[in-house]
């Protein structure tokens, strides 16, 4: 039996190791320019958070005019002493339609 050469083997972890290592620097790379990178910190991606946090939008989103609810809400609202709150509508409660279920009829899924 021949001896196994300690430099050949050397030579192609060496070899292997670096294209590893630039593989998983291209996929962060790829990670990096399609959005924020859990983990490691870059003064872009800290500039665009504190853009997003101090964003202030010109009119609120959770403003409204009229809120529905329904009697029993409602009841629940007087009962916390919440029922004056401007914008208060009582609509008649809508039946909830169920979704439609897909897979094998009457059957809950397979058991393991």
């Amino acid at each position: 039996m021949g001896r196994v050469r300690t430099k050949t083997v050397k030579k192609f972890s060496r070899q292997r190791l670096r294209n590893k290592i630039a593989g998983f620097s291209t996929h962060l790379m790829k990670r990096i320019q399609k959005g924020p990178v859990r983990g490691i910190s870059l003064k872009l991606q800290e500039e665009e958070r504190e853009r997003r946090m101090d964003f202030v939008p010109d009119e609120s989103a959770i403003k409204t005019d009229e809120i529905k609810v329904d009697k029993e809400t409602l009841d629940m609202l007087s009962a916390l002493g919440m029922a004056d709150i401007p914008g208060l509508v009582e609509v008649e409660p809508q039946a909830i339609i169920a979704p439609p279920v897909f897979g094998r009829p009457g059957g809950a899924g397979r058991r393991y």
